[in-house]
């Protein structure tokens, strides 16, 4: 028996915020933006585990250029709904000097996770770092001196969940966003 709340009673309330064919249209609008941001760059796409994971597979197909790939899981929640010290899981393999790095995650909400990524490849000599998210929460909560380069969609502040963001680690394979 497990103490986290059922998925199934939160799809009973759940109102769905945007649709799989939706998000698949604004993340191949998104794959555009992103080859012209790059400008002949090769860069490497390194997802935010787990939740950039669905995302992150969608818009690398959206993506018509050459890429390099990589990953991080770096977590404050840990199934939680409240953010806790920033905990490494894996950090990335790719040496960082010199390239561009797309990172690549489900949510920008106060993006104190998404900073400290972005700041470690900045450390380890990115010479710029792109960020591209599913969904910008909106909110006056964000994290100074942040913000995405790339937007799918914006939602309400809002518990969201769907498309790679979980709902106490279920429902990340929602083919949706869904908000309670």
């Amino acid at each position: 028996m497990t103490d986290k709340p059922a998925l199934a009673e939160a799809m009973k309330t759940a109102e769905l915020l945007f649709s799989g064919e939706e998000l698949a249209a604004r993340i191949r609008t998104m794959g555009k933006e992103i080859e012209d941001a790059l400008e002949g760059d090769v860069p490497i796409f390194m997802t935010v585990m787990n939740g950039g994971l669905i995302f992150g597979g969608v818009l690398a197909l959206a993506i018509p250029t050459d890429l390099e790939f990589d990953y991080v899981h770096a977590t404050r929640y840990r199934g939680g709904t409240r953010g806790h010290d920033l905990l490494w899981v894996k950090q990335p393999r790719a040496t960082l000097t010199g390239k561009t790095v797309l990172l690549v995650d489900d949510i920008l909400d106060e993006g104190h996770t998404l900073k400290a990524i972005r700041d470690f490849c900045i450390d380890e000599g990115a010479k710029r770092v792109l960020i591209a998210v599913l969904c910008e929460k909106r909110h006056d909560r964000a994290t100074p001196g942040l913000r995405a380069d790339f937007v799918g969609v914006r939602v309400p502040d809002r518990y969201v969940f769907g498309y790679g963001m979980d709902f106490h680690e279920q429902g990340r394979n929602l083919p949706g966003i869904y908000a309670l």
